[in-house]
């Protein structure tokens, strides 16, 4: 039994079409991405597991329970908001007990509990402190621990890290991995950063146009993309159109040979910026002459445009690069990964 299923949910406003029929399974004590971009139906599905959005049609369980029609403060989730919705007037330890207080939890039980988790996220030493003496990773986790101190069956995220800046985004990508493991939580986690998803999720669920996608672990995702959309938007890709050819299929880049051919004439081919070598010498298939024309360098990754001597261009990254002399080069890329795509 899944901890939390969402069965065939739509969900319109007016004329936009928020949701359309959207089914998800998410395992027990998994942390689930809604990924996409703006205007895909993600904060919408979220809402609608917390109670703040009412479906059309569908059903939403947590654990055995539906919880489609029940009040949102009854259905077990805390929800932890972009904008962190602290109390200012109130202190660490009251704002994080305020979920508590307002389920009649016994004082001695609040306190207990708040101690309990103000340890956990290391903010013992802040609990006098008003909200507004605190930096914004301080601030995020004091949201994070108001949600974890009423024990909820699934916590919902809304782009927790987004007010933060990037050194302490990345930190705190481990920090809420580490905290939903520890507490054995099933979240929902709804963002627009790709990065944060591969780093922190279990599961994706690529949304677009009201629409689930793809879903699946991140590697399996990221790898093997099944549409065009998906490919692009977890990250860049190289997109190349080609024919099913025997065991190949032809490009203008050349032929490729990926680990199976489809059974399909047209085929879209994606193969990622990372999978590409720069090498002296041609190895014997997928293995193509041409020169860098330009050179970004990103710190621990250079990006280079390299025009293949066929004519397309291609992007390739190249770890822990080096000043190169060579001006003619052959990128070289390893059939497992050369992606078919055969959805739009």
């Amino acid at each position: 039994m899944p901890a939390v299923r969402i069965d065939n949910l739509s969900k319109r406003f007016g004329p936009t079409l928020a949701l359309s029929e959207v089914s998800l399974d998410i395992p027990s004590g998994e942390i689930c991405f809604l990924l996409g971009p703006s205007g895909c139906g993600k904060t919408t599905l979220l809402r609608a597991v917390a109670g703040f959005v009412e479906p059309d049609t569908g059903r939403i369980f947590i654990g055995e329970e539906e919880i489609t029609r029940v009040p949102p403060h009854l259905r077990g989730a805390a929800m932890m908001f972009q904008s962190y919705a602290l109390w200012p007037h109130l202190t660490v330890e009251r704002n994080v007990a305020f979920g508590l207080e307002e389920k009649k939890v016994p004082r001695d039980e609040i306190k207990k509990r708040v101690t309990e988790v103000l340890a956990t996220m290391r903010l013992e030493s802040y609990a006098t402190r008003r909200i507004h003496e605190l930096s914004g990773g301080q601030q995020q986790r004091v949201a994070l621990a108001r949600a974890l101190v009423v024990q909820p069956r699934c916590l919902l995220l809304d782009e927790p890290l987004s007010n933060l800046d990037s050194r302490l985004r990345v930190e705190m990508r481990g920090e809420i991995r580490r905290l939903c493991k520890d507490f054995g939580l099933t979240a929902i986690y709804v963002s627009h950063d790709q990065k944060e998803a591969l780093a922190i999720g279990d599961r994706i669920a690529v949304m677009d146009a009201g629409r689930i996608r793809q879903t699946g672990p991140p590697l399996e995702v990221y790898r093997n993309p099944r549409s065009r959309f998906v490919a692009e938007f977890l990250g860049e890709t190289n997109l190349l159109h080609g024919h099913s050819t025997g065991p190949f299929v032809s490009t203008a880049a050349g032929p490729f040979y990926p680990v199976s051919v489809p059974d399909s004439d047209t085929v879209l081919l994606s193969i990622r910026p990372e999978a590409w070598h720069l090498l002296p010498n041609p190895l014997p298939i997928n293995s193509f002459p041409g020169k860098i024309t330009e050179t970004v360098y990103l710190g621990e990754i250079a990006r280079h445009r390299f025009l293949l001597q066929s004519g397309p261009e291609i992007i390739i990254f190249e770890l822990n690069p080096r000043p190169r002399p060579d001006t003619h080069l052959y990128a070289t890329a390893d059939p497992c990964d050369v992606i078919p795509i055969l959805e739009p």
